[in-house]
């Protein structure tokens, strides 16, 4: 069989035992011909070359996308109270038996943990992916969709982590991809959408909010014209005959020179609210961005605080938004770095449906380059106590719908996936891939069990290796932290790549990314004395925040200005704290790189080499940061290293 273009990760299969006996699969209560369920007798064809006596069974008892199975005795059943539990119990299935499990011995109930499980890809028309590591867009080429046998396979992968929802194109729209809501591509955008369907995965689109000027020769996208919105309903009356059963749309306004309802003087509600009336009609669901700032700021005016913004423009209308609006939070008020307080949006709104949005790609975190294992932040911010309602106040909480009792609710993630032959350029950033799925399907799994169960799938290594490259994983995003930005500053990368310090790189931009370093401290003061942004959260929370001495201290620097004498509570100064961690991350990232030659025949060759060049680049990666990060604080404090270690 010839080798395919791509890799399989995780659904290889090569360990799956392979079932003698007859090929025999029983279906009560579904429709075998069923395009889901279809899929699902094909996934077990794929897994294994005989069936056992496999029985597809409808229970209503169980939760909706949720699945039971057990074997006994060469039988294994598999319930579902509909069709998508089916599916995601064969999938489940299949990887109790590449991890060991025998038929006997599987077991497991699982139902989602949040409604919607959700991934945004930031691919371009032309083939560029914004933000992208893996290659270039396997969707998209020369300003038109792609769709061969890699789109299966890509809606396979998805699936069998949980995925049900993925939105398809840039949310900076520009180009072509304007074009998608129209004639121009409905029928390739269909195609896609079938192939979605079988594997119970709904289409979104990305929208240009300026479409009506783009595309429809207006002189105006304000969300109350009386003409506008016409226009909206139309086109979503168009779109939802010529995409029947498309999930809706993903907007992004009003951010990096993106059109929106502030430019016409009117609120963000006012402009998801005329959408979601459009769409509302045929079931369905906008999805707006709180991503929304003031990108003018001057770095002169320390009141003027980015960090503010999101609570700023969203907390006044909060319960102003339609039951088919979902406001989409990033994890931090900023921007995806390596280390953020929790955004005061989640919990802050207790009336409006929200989605929590994390990013995969490794934006500010080693561009997949570098290894950052990133499960452990998204537990982080899922375990975070917002204080926003007794008993159910946890960022996980909130996004299941939980605190609310809504069912428009969920996770989303930036996509790190391209055209590369292992699809995120570093073999090892697939534990990403594969860990949000199952955290966004099943928040209780720990980072661990994650790990372990993706090495497993992946590589099937022995007990020892299997051990070492999981233990590299979870220390990962500790490592790099360490060499990169220190104590939640944050942004101190090369600007436009972000890949790289460049200490002062953003330091009088407009994008109010400071740190505000001189001879005397560092920090940006965000307590109720300095920008106020600490006071967005709830009291207890407000409280930790605001003061230095009880702010958890891998922030201090985000909510406090700290003099580089400070004591923190190791003893050491800040300034030796920053010495000390740029020092032992360098280090440490050697030691991952010596890690993983020790794992030298227990991967194939061809991924031993490729994440060997990665781990190379890393290291030097990790020298440059120490060594400019601890050279430009020198030269700032004048306080030498009390270890008298060389600096630059």
């Amino acid at each position: 069989m010839e080798k395919k273009k791509w890799s399989e990760l995780w659904l290889s299969y090569d360990k799956v035992t392979e079932l003698g006996g007859s090929q025999t699969l029983t279906i009560e209560g579904f429709d075998a011909e069923n395009r889901i369920i279809k899929s699902a007798a094909k996934e077990l064809e794929r897994g294994f070359n005989g069936f056992a006596k496999i029985s597809f069974v409808r229970e209503s008892s169980v939760a909706k996308e949720g699945y039971e199975i057990a074997g006994a005795d060469s039988k294994i059943t598999v319930k579902a109270s509909d069709e998508n539990g089916i599916l995601y119990g064969v999938f489940a299935l299949l990887r109790n038996l590449a991890m060991g499990v025998s038929i006997e011995s599987v077991n497991e109930k699982s139902s989602p943990s949040n409604p919607l499980r959700m991934m945004n890809h930031w691919d371009n028309m032309d083939g560029s992916i914004e933000r992208g590591y893996s290659g270039e867009s396997f969707f998209f080429e020369n300003d038109d969709i792609i769709i061969n046998d890699r789109t299966v396979d890509y809606a396979r992968l998805m699936a069998s982590i949980g995925i049900n929802a993925i939105a398809i194109n840039n949310v900076n729209v520009k180009g072509a991809a304007t074009y998608l809501i129209t004639d121009r591509f409905f029928d390739k955008v269909k195609k896609l959408q079938d192939i979605f369907a079988d594997y119970g995965i709904k289409l979104y689109l990305t929208i240009n909010f300026a479409s009506p000027i783009e595309i429809g020769g207006f002189d105006t996208c304000d969300p109350l014209d009386e003409t506008v919105i016409s226009w909206w309903k139309d086109k979503a009356k168009e779109v939802f005959e010529k995409l029947p059963g498309i999930g809706g749309f993903l907007v992004k306004a009003d951010s990096e020179g993106r059109p929106g309802p502030f430019t016409y003087g009117r609120t963000q509600a006012d402009g998801a609210n005329m959408l979601a009336d459009a769409v509302e009609p045929f079931g369905g669901i906008i999805i707006w961005r709180c991503f929304v700032y003031n990108c003018t700021q001057d770095w002169r005016d320390h009141k003027t605080d980015r960090a503010r913004a999101g609570y700023d423009y969203f907390k006044e209308f909060d319960g102003a938004y339609r039951d088919n609006v979902i406001l989409q939070i990033k994890n931090g008020p900023m921007d995806f770095q390596i280390r953020e307080p929790v955004s005061p949006l989640l919990g802050g709104l207790t009336k409006t449906n929200q989605i929590l949005e994390v990013q995969i790609a490794q934006e500010y975190t080693g561009h997949q380059i570098d290894l950052c294992y990133l499960i452990p932040m998204f537990k982080e911010v899922l375990d975070f106590h917002t204080y926003c309602k007794e008993g159910a106040d946890t960022v996980a909480d909130i996004i299941s719908g939980k605190t609310m009792g809504n069912k428009n609710a969920g996770f989303a993630a930036v996509i790190n996936t391209g055209n590369d032959y292992n699809w995120t350029g570093n073999d090892l950033a697939a534990a990403n891939l594969y860990g949000f799925g199952r955290l966004a399907f099943d928040m209780s799994l720990s980072s661990e069990e994650i790990a372990r169960e993706w090495v497993s799938l992946t590589y099937h290594m022995d007990k020892k290796s299997e051990d070492t490259l999981v233990d590299m994983l979870l220390n990962s995003r500790e490592i790099y932290e360490k060499y990169t930005s220190p104590l939640g500053i944050g942004w101190m990368v090369t600007p436009n790549t972000h890949y790289g310090p460049s200490v002062d790189g953003y330091e009088y931009s407009r994008w109010g990314t400071y740190h505000r370093a001189d001879h005397h401290a560092i920090g940006v003061d965000r307590s109720d004395k300095g920008t106020g942004y600490a006071q967005q959260y709830y009291k207890k929370n407000a409280d930790m925040f605001n003061d230095p001495d009880t702010c958890p201290e891998e922030l201090l620097l985000f909510f406090h200005r700290i003099p580089y004498t400070y004591k923190l509570k190791s003893g050491q100064t800040l300034i030796q704290y920053i010495y000390d961690s740029h020092f032992e991350g360098a280090k440490q990232a050697k030691e991952l790189m010596e890690k993983w030659e020790s794992l030298k025949g227990a991967v194939p060759e061809d991924v031993f080499e490729r994440v060997m060049e990665r781990f190379k680049l890393q290291v030097e990666n990790a020298n440059e940061w120490r060594d400019q990060i601890n050279s430009y604080f020198f030269r700032k404090s004048d306080i030498p290293d009390e270890k008298g270690r060389k600096i630059y």
